[in-house]
């Protein structure tokens, strides 16, 4: 494949430029000098230069043209000889070897030549003939020079065979470019070329066929030639300028021809006396003596030639060129049929062949598994996805019939014998080398040669009664007759196919089946060769998809891995020349011949050269021929339609360029045409893949032809965009208005205009070179744009996974939603993963960063705090707007690595495009989510500690006075002089103790009424729902919500439900509304008590803020889940309800939190060490160890603890995320029901189907558990924030030392600030350490060290000891509701059967579940049986049942029109049949004890069910998520 437009620069290059030139079909390709288009016509250079060019140099055509026809094999000599007849060239019939001067028939070269015409017998019927040339019995003329001649014979020839309106260089002659190059090695060169009448009078030059054959070179020095021509031929006309009475290569040959010597009148070496000697010894009469006059120009020597050539005609015998064969044989002439491979496949094709009497018969008896067993099998697989005729009958019962049904079918297939025409044809497609090329093209030669004389008569009659098309009929059997009168190669790899595919349905180790495991590989092997691949069966309009999947497999094992594929398509009309088109472009060999219009569509694989790789960027080129979109006239016929809407989404979908075949005169055929081709492009634009389109116009001559087409290309676009519009209606895709929202497409670059193939009137008329040329631009624009591919090719693999999806899907009516593609779920889940670390580390830096401002905020107002501000307000303030820095960066991080992400080549990211606004606004929203949050912990933690600065000054002033009574006793008891014994110390020191205490005033602290508050804030957050809202609040106490279970009825919802039901029995549960809100109830109650929970947990003072979280909780879910219809009652009565439940909660957690810093309190807990502190002073004891004991286990440790508690959480969080079950929503829930098969216990499936929430959570809850019982990986992490820790409190003290003062109270605080950013030290221990310290600095300091290193020890040996529950259940964040939150979704479930979501991105704006399931498992039942139901939504969705409920106002609806009331969902039909086995399974092993739980009555399961093994519903699992 090549796209250069390099010159012939040397000899050697002449061959190449030729042969491309040719396969191009280019009518200019003998024209050597021909280096560009336009040639340099520079006036300045003078005239000398110009014809200095010597032409010597130059090779003369025919030599190029013989050395290309001895340097090829069989198959590329038989395309040249193709491309050279329909380009009007000669074609070499004996080809001269000049180094073993030999000759050769050029047989095979030319068998695959087939020429149509009309002879004049046949001008009135209107009838043709359509042969293989090699076949038809046409008199041969034969032209021939005796010694040198002045006049070119060749040229004489070509004007003898052209029209006056139209002269045509059939034969290379002297006046040619280069023709007059001296020849080397053609001389002894036949060439033939073939006159065919077109049945008009006016222009036929010859009312009948016949072949003419030109000899190069003297026939003196070619003998065997020209006795080989005297032989075959009818006449042999000998040019002459001088003739020899003794002439005996004349004389002496065995003439079967009639002789007729042409000579010139002005040549004088032509004596009389010679001509007559030679008249008498060949017995000529003087009709065959032609001798040119002077006064005759070359048009009347033409005229007297063509009459002498019509005489001949009509008397002459005829033979074949195959005749020939035994001709040369006698004369030692080669024959290039003769090579043993060819033979032997000849032999081996006839063999098959030779039985064919009547194809029809032979179809039945020989290929028996296509016929009518294969389209009944392909209605059964379209109707198991399409359910059109199920009635109103059960649809699984009806699948499960289907399927026994084609299981019969398979059986059928696989009851009958392959047939001995079959086994041949195995076998000699398993034949090595070139044998097997050869067999396939005896086969489609014989096979053509059959079926062509019915085919052609069928064809034109089909295109008669098309014109005419009142009776639909008499076309509809015409087609039928044309299906069942066609028979080529593809029904025996059709056959194959079936096969093929009917023994899989066989047992593993049956013999039967193993023996055929080996035929998609030799088709793989053929495809590899060039061969084209059937796609899709176009009698059947169906995929054998097990069988194409598995050639496409064995191709990807025969390839190099990696190798990559790019796909170019072909669409249109019928009869367009759209399979010309591609053999013309990419020098393929698709089926041409008029009798054989494609069927369905054709694959075919073209293998890239290295420099063309770097271009494009793969490995092969896949092309698609398809059959003909039929005409509107023809839509009615059987479904045409809908087959051609099914083939254009195919083709489409497996392009990365369609070229669609346009015709501009007819606008109704056209605008069908291009509804058909816009619907699959839309439908390819939904489901993610961008494919590039080109429209080409063919038949379009003129040289303006752009300009003046421009109004044709605006109609084009009006009705592009009409279209648009009419498909976006049928596919509820309505926001594309134009064809530009479907895909990228300008008018001006868009099309292409390609003149007609023939420049002339067929059969006689060359190729218009136009054609050629405008076909070669229209290739280098589409390499072009397929090598700007955004996105990275396919490999052979990914191709196939697209051939299925796409085939899939296309058998459903509803494409887009039935669609799916295990690389579009690849790429999904990709990005899900992408997304969910970047999100991650979003929420990990933010918990740090909040961590962080927690401490300051704790820390402020104390020795510890580093914040200038003296004013909790302003410092608040300033943190708020750092978070909110903070979390804006984040957000233009994650927006950033989102566009990076979709800007990457590899990984399919186009694919999902679509989502990408989803996932930007998951950004966004998720930075919105975390501001509130972070603002809210910020507010909570300065209110704390505002509550405690008041309490902690009360401690401290109380802290000194006792201090100051202390320092007062001990000077009094030192006074005493006595010594005094501990136990009179103690009794002094109570004495003080009980006298200062009288003093101090302990004023009780207040307790804030936390019911007033929630209460205020509940008011706030309703005032926006009106009055009712107002008054339905009042009714009630907050003091009496939240004690009991909240419960949920509604007379209401009852009374219409059963009203509008009357008797109708319907599996729709009367309590199903009821159900659905005491879910959503029991959900939000549950999210709030954990948040109570863990707020409650962490022993703070109450703040306002988590009222307004729950309320936002709340809120929120209700915003979520407003398909469960709710009334106002209903959310007041639930908000109360919660609001009562958590005041009741933070009431005791804030008393319990007074009582716990009561100052009272806390100066009684320290009184024995204030006790201890006054002896050790009074006696003078060293007291630094003990104080550096003291402050370490009072003031540093519990610091280090709650470090350490409050960074856990994210650590094992992110920790469980690397796991691959909790990486993405869709990894979780295939994992969680992977464990519930694999446990295999009822009451697991209950849990799971009833509180599916609560179930995953005990279900991650143990996954940690799991993962951190086994590993030491928690102990590295607590080791980790231990050590990290200990470094900054050493580097504290080691700081405070460097430090000047000598005083210890200075020591301390320098330690304390310098921790302030990391630790939290409780002023209420560090006020009671402080108090009658008199221990030295230095000493205290080494003591600290000490002490600390020791206390690291001993938290070491602590955290090996605890178990992992009970380290879960003292952290800030909880990794399994962190974890919960993450990967249960939106929360969303099924409207039809309550399976979960599975969507990725929290601001998804379309819901979808992987696996949905027998809805009898959401415990609806029929009313009428009370027997479970096993109907599955995604099989209803395609069915014409009907559903009702409280989004319909309980009026009865087709499920196929779901998203009229459920719009956010996307409910699409099964992938593959098996998907839904998993809950099939279950349901069917688990049915009475289902129905037991339920109340209801076990559902009658149909049979295929019941065959569902435990590894299939695996399988079915991992098919359904999309795991490797």
């Amino acid at each position: 494949m090549t796209i250069t437009d390099e010159p012939a620069k040397s000899n050697s290059d002449f061959p190449w430029y030729f042969l491309k030139k040719l396969m191009m079909v280019n009518v200019a390709a003998r024209n050597m000098t021909s280096t560009s288009d336009c040639e340099s016509d520079d006036e300045s250079g003078n005239e000398e230069d110009s014809d200095s060019s010597n032409t010597d140099d130059m090779p003369n055509p025919l030599d190029i043209i013989t050395a290309l026809f001895l340097c090829s094999d069989g198959f590329v000599q038989q395309e040249m000889a193709l491309k050279m007849s329909t380009c009007q060239f000669s074609v070499p019939l004996l080809l001269p070897n000049c180094d073993t001067n030999q000759c050769t028939l050029m047989l095979w070269a030319m068998r695959d030549i087939v020429k149509k015409y009309r002879p004049q017998s046949l001008s009135e019927s209107k009838g043709f003939i359509e042969d293989r040339i090699v076949l038809s019995e046409l008199p041969m003329i034969s032209f021939v020079r005796l010694g040198e001649c002045s006049s070119s014979k060749s040229e004489i020839l070509n004007k003898l065979l052209s029209n006056s309106q139209q002269y045509h260089d059939t034969f290379v002659h002297r006046n040619m470019e280069c023709g007059d190059s001296p020849r080397r090695i053609s001389n002894g060169l036949i060439e033939i070329t073939w006159y065919l009448p077109c049945g008009n009078t006016n222009i036929d030059i010859f009312s009948q066929p016949v072949a003419v054959a030109n000899l190069r070179g003297d026939i003196a020095s070619f003998k065997t030639q020209y006795s080989f021509l005297c032989q075959t031929s009818a006449a042999v006309f000998v040019f002459f300028d001088h003739l020899d009475s003794e002439c005996s290569v004349l004389t002496n040959q065995h003439h079967k021809a009639q002789i007729f010597l042409v000579g010139k009148e002005e040549s004088k070496r032509c004596t009389l006396d010679a001509l007559n000697e030679v008249e008498t010894k060949l017995g000529l009469t003087k009709n065959n003596i032609i001798i040119r006059k002077k006064q005759n120009n070359d048009a009347d020597f033409v005229k007297k030639l063509r009459q002498k050539v019509r005489n001949v005609i009509k008397k002459s015998k005829n033979m074949t060129i195959d005749q020939m064969a035994d001709i040369a044989h006698e004369l030692g002439i080669l024959v290039d049929e003769d090579s043993p491979e060819c033979q032997s496949a000849k032999k081996n094709a006839k063999a098959i062949t030779a039985e064919i009497q009547d194809i029809l018969k032979y179809k039945d008896d020989h290929l028996p598994r296509q016929g009518k067993i294969w389209k009944e099998l392909t209605c059964l697989e379209k109707e198991e996805f399409r359910l059109r005729k199920v009635g109103s009958g059960n649809i699984e019962d009806y699948t499960s019939q289907l399927q026994k049904d084609r299981k019969e079918l398979r059986k059928k297939q696989n009851s009958y014998d392959m047939s001995t025409a079959m086994t041949c044809f195995i076998n000699a497609i398993s034949s090595p080398g070139t044998e097997r090329f050869y067999f396939l093209k005896w086969m489609r030669m014989n096979l053509d040669n059959m079926s062509r004389i019915k085919l052609s008569e069928l064809q034109e009659k089909y295109k008669e009664k098309c014109k005419n098309c009142e009776n639909k009929e008499e076309i509809k059997e015409i087609d039928r007759q044309i299906s069942n009168s066609s028979l080529g190669t593809e029904h025996f790899f059709r056959e194959m196919g079936q096969i093929y595919e009917a023994s899989l349905s066989l047992p593993q180790t049956d013999p039967a089946r193993q023996q055929l495991q080996h035929l998609p590989k030799l088709c793989a092997e053929l495809l590899l060769d060039g061969f084209p691949l059937e796609l899709v069966d176009g009698d059947a309009s169906n995929i054998p998809l097990r069988w194409v999947s598995d050639v496409l497999s064995q191709l990807s094992d025969l390839m190099s891995p990696n190798r990559k594929i790019l796909v170019v398509t072909v669409l249109g009309v019928q009869s367009t020349g759209k399979s010309t088109l591609l053999n013309t472009m990419f020098g393929v060999q698709f089926a041409v011949s008029s009798g054989r219009c494609t069927r369905g569509a054709f694959m075919l694989l073209i293998k890239i050269n290295e420099d063309m790789k770097k271009v494009l960027n793969c490995d092969f080129m896949v092309i698609i021929d398809t059959e003909g979109l039929k005409s509107p006239e023809l839509a009615q016929l059987e479904n045409s339609f809908e087959h051609d809407n099914e083939l254009a989404t195919l083709v489409v979908g497996l392009s990365d360029i369609t070229i669609v075949n346009v015709a501009m005169e007819n606008s109704t055929e056209m605008k069908d045409i291009l509804q058909i081709v816009v619907h699959a492009f839309l439908r390819m634009k939904e489901v993610g893949k961008k494919p590039k389109c080109q429209f080409v116009h063919q038949n379009v001559s003129d040289v303006s032809a752009h300009e003046k087409n421009l109004r044709d290309r605006k109609l084009l676009l009006e009705q592009l965009n009409e279209m648009t519009q009419a498909a976006a209606r049928m596919e509820k895709k309505e926001e594309n208005k134009r064809f530009t929202d479907v895909m990228e497409y300008s008018p001006d670059t868009g099309n292409w205009y390609i003149p007609g193939l023939w420049n002339g009137n067929p059969p006689m008329a060359p190729v218009n070179a136009g054609y050629s040329e405008a076909v070669y631009k229209l290739k280098k624009n589409i390499i072009k744009l397929l090598g700007n591919c955004e996105s990275s090719a396919n490999d052979v693999m990914e191709f196939k996974e697209w051939v299925t999806s796409l085939w899939t899907a296309v058998k459903h009516e509803n494409f887009i939603f039935s669609f799916r593609n295990s690389l579009v779920a690849d790429a999904y889940m990709r990005l899900c993963t992408e997304f969910n670390k970047w999100e991650w580390e979003f929420k990990k830096e933010m918990y740090t960063w909040v961590t962080n401002a927690e401490t300051k905020i704790s820390n402020f107002g104390t020795i510890a705090a580093k914040s200038e501000s003296s004013d909790m307000r302003d410092f608040l303030k300033c943190l708020k707007s750092e978070a909110s820095t903070v979390l804006s960066a984040w957000e233009t991080k994650l927006l950033e690595n989102l566009t990076q992400y979709f800007k990457q080549t590899e990984g399919h990211v186009y694919l999902v495009e679509g989502y990408r606004e989803e996932f930007s606004n998951s950004a966004k929203s998720l930075r919105k989510e975390m501001e509130r949050s972070v603002f809210n912990q910020l507010t909570a933690a300065a209110e704390n500690r505002q509550g405690m600065a008041e309490i902690d000054k009360i401690k401290e002033n109380h802290a000194q006075e006792i201090e100051k009574a202390v320092h007062v006793l001990i000077d009094t008891c030192r006074k005493k002089k006595a010594q005094m014994k501990d136990k009179e110390l103690d009794n002094e020191f109570d004495k003080m103790w009980n006298e200062t205490l009288k003093k101090l005033s302990f004023s009780k602290q207040k307790t804030t009424n936390v019911f007033t508050s929630v209460s205020h804030g509940l008011r706030i957050n309703l005032s926006h729902r009106g009055s009712h809202a107002c008054e339905l609040l009042s009714q009630k106490s907050l003091q009496d919500c939240g004690k009991e279970p909240f419960k949920y009825t509604s007379e209401n919802i009852l009374h219409r439900a059963k009203h509008a039901m009357g008797r109708v029995a319907k599996w729709f549960n009367i309590d199903d509304h009821i159900m659905a809100v005491q879910k959503l109830a029991d959900s939000i109650i549950n999210a709030c008590t954990q948040f109570v929970r863990e707020k409650v947990n962490r022993k703070k003072n109450y703040s306002d803020t988590y009222i307004q979280e729950i309320l936002h909780i709340i809120d929120e879910k209700l915003q979520n889940n407003q398909d469960v219809k709710t009334n106002i009652e209903f959310e007041v009565s639930l908000k109360q309800h919660i609001c009562g439940f958590a005041a009741r909660e933070f009431q005791k957690m804030h008393e319990d939190f007074i009582q716990e810093n009561d100052p009272y309190r806390c100066l009684m807990k320290n009184k024995k060490r204030f006790c201890d502190d006054f002896k050790d002073v009074f006696h003078e004891r060293d007291q630094c160890q003990k104080k550096a004991e003291e402050f370490t286990n009072r003031c540093l440790k519990p610091a280090v603890e709650d470090f350490i508690t409050r960074s856990l959480g994210p650590d094992i969080t992110g920790e469980m995320l690397t796991c691959e079950q909790l990486s993405t929503r869709m990894s979780f829930q295939y994992s969680v029901l992977l464990d519930l098969l694999s446990k295999d216990d009822f009451k697991n499936y209950v849990s799971y189907i009833d509180s599916y929430e609560k179930y995953v959570k005990t279900w991650i809850l143990n996954k940690i558990v799991e993962r951190f019982s086994t590993v030491s990986t928690i102990s590295e992490f607590e080791d980790q924030h231990l050590n990290s820790c200990i470094k900054s409190i050493n580097d504290a003290i080691n700081k405070a030392k460097n430090k000047k003062s000598d005083e210890l109270k200075t020591f301390v605080e320098d330690i304390c600030k310098e921790l302030g950013d990391k630790l939290v030290i409780s002023q209420d221990a560090l006020g009671a350490f402080m108090i009658l310290n008199n221990a030295d600095k230095k000493q205290f300091a080494d003591w600290l060290t000490v002490s600390v290193n020791e206390m690291a020890e001993d938290r070491r040996m602590k955290f090996e000891k605890v178990q992992i529950e009970m380290k879960l259940q003292h952290l800030h964040v909880q990794p399994q509701n962190e974890l919960f939150n993450k990967l249960v979704g939106c929360g969303k479930q099924c409207p039809f059967c309550k399976a979960p979501c599975d969507a990725g991105g929290r601001a998804h704006t379309e819901h979808f579940a992987l696996l949905h399931r027998p809805q009898g498992l959401g415990s609806y039942r029929w009313d009428t049986t009370e027997e479970l139901i096993t109907d599955i939504c995604s099989s209803l969705v395609v069915s014409d049942k009907r559903f009702y409920c409280s989004a319909t106002n309980y009026e009865r609806h087709p499920y196929k029109n779901y998203k009229d009331f459920y719009p956010d969902w996307k409910i699409p039909p099964d992938v593959s049949l098996e998907a839904s086995d998993y809950w099939k399974f279950i349901m069917a092993q688990y049915n009475d004890d289902f129905a037991k739980e339920f109340n209801a009555k076990p559902a009658v399961i149909p049979a295929a069910w019941k065959e569902i093994t435990k590894q299939q519903a695996e399988k079915s699992l991992k098919e359904s998520f999309t795991i490797k």
